[in-house]
């Protein structure tokens, strides 16, 4: 009988200190993140060992899902409209904070194309479809509409524009030779995964407006998940974060 609960306690004290494995997060994150969010979630759960659930879209979908109720945590956008949106809405339980500032590249997967940033290469006769994101719900596509019309080739070239439901879409049309070249966000070129491949020139930055990117935690989290939720927003903004977003081409702030 002893025995038994010797044995009892010391379960008991296995389970009271014995690391938790049950915490986690649930992030939706938009498409430009789809690789830096794979190493920023690998160093958080180092860190942590809070699991990171992600799911990738187009930020206007994503936001979309949020305002029906999806049990999304936190929020990491590529722009600042749709988080402040969330939190207008009482979605999120404060304004946005900018994380990074995204850039956008002109790419093609043909090697006899040569991308120029005044962007004349999208005038080339061999030039057939020219792939953006859903300016409707992607900021990079924004961005994309907003370099075409800046150097006046958008009314020549619109209709051989095809459109990717975010940026990780537009990403792989190019790859795959269904648009001969496009507008696709310079994280996913300086990826282990992507770089290398093809031809990009960064599309100078005046062309268009600065792609600030927003995160929130949102009420979900704040209500069913709160220091889980907390601690990867507040990573987002650390050091260890920084230097993962600069690896993969964003303009951080030196704060």
């Amino acid at each position: 009988m002893k025995r038994v609960a010797l044995l009892f306690v010391a379960f008991v004290l296995l389970c009271g200190f014995a690391p938790k494995t049950e915490d986690q997060v649930s992030v939706a994150v938009a498409a430009n993140m789809q690789f830096t969010i794979e190493q920023l979630k690998a160093e958080f759960e180092k860190e942590t060992a809070i699991r990171v659930n992600i799911t990738i879209g187009s930020s206007g979908k994503l936001c979309a899902q949020i305002m029906e109720s999806a049990p999304f945590d936190v929020f990491v956008s590529a722009d600042m409209s749709y988080p402040d949106e969330l939190y207008k809405k009482g979605f999120a339980v404060a304004e946005p904070e900018a994380y990074a500032k995204g850039s956008l590249v002109l790419w093609t997967a043909r090697n006899d194309i040569k991308p120029s940033q005044d962007l004349t290469t999208l005038l080339q006769l061999g030039i057939k479809k020219i792939a953006i994101a859903n300016p409707k719900t992607a900021p990079y596509g924004v961005a994309a509409e907003d370099a075409l019309k800046y150097y006046n080739v958008y009314d020549k070239v619109k209709d051989k524009l095809v459109y990717g439901e975010n940026i990780a879409q537009t990403q792989q049309f190019i790859a795959s030779q269904a648009a001969d070249v496009g507008f696709i966000a310079k994280s996913l070129i300086l990826s282990d995964e992507m770089k290398g491949k093809g031809r990009w020139v960064d599309v100078d930055k005046k062309a268009y407006t600065p792609i600030a990117q927003g995160a929130v935690i949102l009420k979900h989290g704040q209500e069913k998940n709160r220091m889980p939720a907390e601690k990867f927003y507040r990573f987002l903004y650390s050091d260890a974060a920084k230097a993962i977003f600069k690896k993969y081409g964003y303009i951080v702030s030196k704060k």
